[in-house]
């Protein structure tokens, strides 16, 4: 069970613990973001914690505020083994968001290196790991692991939709990060469909289809 404080409900190390009894030791945790955007990549991380150096107050990202998924992003990347990785637009409109989501996810896990076991946010394994695997519905609100690389893929794949934002200011992607808003959509509709669109996404698809 997550640890509870009042009605807050916030992730342990339940499932890390059970490996580590099984004397599995290099456990990583991985999560995506990016998933419901009509533009953008999607991004994925994994993450290996030291035990002795897990930064306080993990949780998952979607639950925390912006400045402190920053902070804790800083103590992730200095205190963990880490990988992030994305599939890209293409990438998605090509394989579905789904499949493009554990491609990003598997390709998080490979840039670590070595790694005895993996726990997926989600109800499914991807199907490109190698190793062991143990798929954890919400497990960026269960599992300390999969919250820190809830945080990393969150703040990474923000960080690219911001400087994207930049490049075309008509769509306000520093403040949408790419998700269907009305401002997007109607943004979509004076301005047209550009190359960070995700071509298999229906709203994008019936602008291109008319």
């Amino acid at each position: 069970m997550s640890r509870s404080e009042g009605n807050i409900v916030a992730p342990t190390l339940e499932f890390e613990t059970a490996l580590l009894a099984q004397g599995i030791t290099r456990i990583a945790g991985t999560d995506e973001a990016g998933r419901g955007p009509l533009a953008g990549p999607v991004v994925a991380a994994a993450v290996i914690l030291d035990p002795d150096a897990i930064p306080e107050g993990l949780d998952d990202s979607k639950k925390l505020s912006l400045k402190k998924r920053e902070r804790l992003f800083d103590e992730i990347r200095a205190s963990t083994r880490h990988g992030v990785a994305e599939a890209t637009v293409a990438e998605i409109d090509a394989l579905n968001i789904y499949h493009a989501s554990h491609l990003a996810m598997q390709r998080a896990v490979e840039a670590l290196g070595a790694v005895d076991h993996v726990l997926v946010d989600g109800n499914k394994i991807p199907a490109g790991l190698t190793m062991p695997a143990t798929p954890i519905v919400k497990g960026d609100g269960r599992s300390l692991t999969i919250a820190a690389a809830s945080i990393l893929a969150k703040v990474t794949r923000d960080r690219i939709m911001m400087a994207l934002g930049q490049q075309h200011p008509a769509f306000n992607w520093g403040k949408n990060m790419g998700y269907p808003t009305k401002e997007h959509i109607r943004a979509l509709e004076q301005h047209g469909v550009t190359q960070h669109h995700r071509r298999s996404f229906k709203p994008v698809h019936n602008i291109l289809c008319r």
